[in-house]
């Protein structure tokens, strides 16, 4: 069995930055959603998971259940220059911001929760908030000038061609739009283009479709269904 096993497509920014890269790699993985915060799923997810959560690539025998190691894994077995960038210089960089990505931007992270569906008035902007904008402001234009620009690979993307730091970004270019966050020039330009390539577009209809919600509450994280139209 070769299984991508997600959480939410809406609310899961850990679920689809490796979706991303398990999709544009091509490998024919069939997908599985375990909506998040339901007791028959928690259930299911830890006797399948090692962590007991979402991401989760069963390939055979082999369980990866890390964003950044699923991603590192399909990109192995995808044709070069599908998930990273060719060149090794660009390739390191890409690598580097992915991990930023993945270890950092606690302030937008905590204050902008994902919604891919959903828009909603911006938070209270805290200095920690503000230099997490900034930062993305300014990374997003440097690499767009200096990567994404007249390129052996070329393409709106941070890299020219789509690579898995986009896909690792994904989820901050959707609270942009989600909150009305601030972006200027060529970091505004990125995040368009981020939300108009096909495979968010499919990513974002999926997303829309699903009958789950998720909300923050004084007391934690709560889950249900949503109700039938009419």
């Amino acid at each position: 069995m070769r299984k991508f096993i997600s959480g939410n497509l809406n609310y899961s920014s850990w679920s689809i930055r490796p979706l991303m890269a398990v999709r544009k790699a091509g490998l024919g993985i069939e997908e599985e959603i375990l909506p998040l915060d339901f007791p028959e799923t928690t259930a299911r997810l830890k006797e399948i998971s090692p962590t007991a959560k979402v991401p989760l690539l069963i390939w055979d025998d082999l369980m990866i259940w890390e964003s950044l190691a699923i991603t590192e894994f399909v990109a192995e077995l995808a044709a070069p220059g599908v998930i990273w960038p060719k060149d090794t210089a660009r390739r390191a960089i890409a690598r580097a911001v992915s991990s930023e990505m993945h270890a950092g931007f606690a302030a937008i992270r905590n204050a902008c929760s994902m919604d891919i569906r959903g828009r909603t008035p911006a938070p209270e902007m805290t200095p920690a908030l503000e230099a997490d904008i900034a930062r993305l402001q300014a990374m997003w234009s440097q690499l767009r000038e200096t990567h994404g620009r007249n390129t052996g690979e070329p393409g709106p993307f941070l890299f020219g061609a789509w690579s898995a730091a986009d896909a690792f970004y994904l989820p901050v270019v959707t609270r942009f739009r989600t909150f009305g966050l601030p972006l200027t020039g060529a970091a505004a330009d990125y995040a368009a283009a981020a939300l108009e390539d096909p495979d968010f577009k499919r990513l974002e209809a999926e997303a829309a479709a699903e009958p789950w919600w998720i909300k923050y509450g004084p007391e934690g994280r709560s889950a249900g269904l949503l109700k039938p139209a009419g």
